[in-house]
């Protein structure tokens, strides 16, 4: 499940649903936290049970450097960003940036893994962090930018796991590997 990388979008996609939902109050806010964890409960068991036990597989060394170095530089840039805006008193920033630097990390890593179709969440990702930026341009509430940027980059971590689950499945199914 994680190896194929499912665990991880249902994971994260959740974190960016919560943070969507942080935009909202009272019954609301707890019905949508509720789903958001129902669905990513659903990818995790879906990929467990739907998934070949060999999807993704343990990665060989330069590849898997590769992958580290990556989400390294990612998350020194995302805790520059963190950095910054605290101290610029733009917490707001915080969300469309990171969701900018999150979609900007799938490209290189379409590369290391083989796997074109992780363009779409990069450019989801980027349009999520560029759709918060104008929401935050026009004066638009820090909750207004909070929900967009999240709500868009859950959807799309989680359309893609679904992706992936359905895509491996389908494949599983009529004997293809790899």
């Amino acid at each position: 499940m994680f190896n194929s990388g499912v665990g991880f979008l249902a994971l994260f996609g959740l974190g960016w649903w919560l943070l969507a939902t942080s935009a909202l109050g009272g019954g609301a806010g707890l019905v949508a936290v509720a789903a958001g964890c129902v669905v990513t409960v659903g990818l995790m068991l879906a990929a467990r049970r739907l998934l070949p036990a060999s999807a993704g597989g343990p990665l060989p060394a330069e590849q898997r450097r590769r992958f580290n170095r990556i989400n390294g530089l990612q998350w020194l840039v995302i805790i520059v960003i963190a950095v910054v805006c605290s101290r610029a008193e733009a917490s707001v920033l915080m969300p469309p940036l990171i969701a900018l630097v999150v979609g900007l990390h799938f490209l290189p890593l379409a590369a290391v893994f083989g796997q074109p179709r992780l363009r779409v969440p990069a450019a989801l990702l980027v349009a999520a962090g560029l759709g918060g930026a104008a929401v935050w341009l026009v004066d638009g509430p820090e909750h207004a930018v909070r929900f967009t940027v999240g709500l868009i980059s859950a959807l799309s971590l989680w359309g893609t796991a679904l992706w992936t689950v359905t895509g491996a499945a389908s494949a599983a199914r009529r004997g293809v590997t790899g």
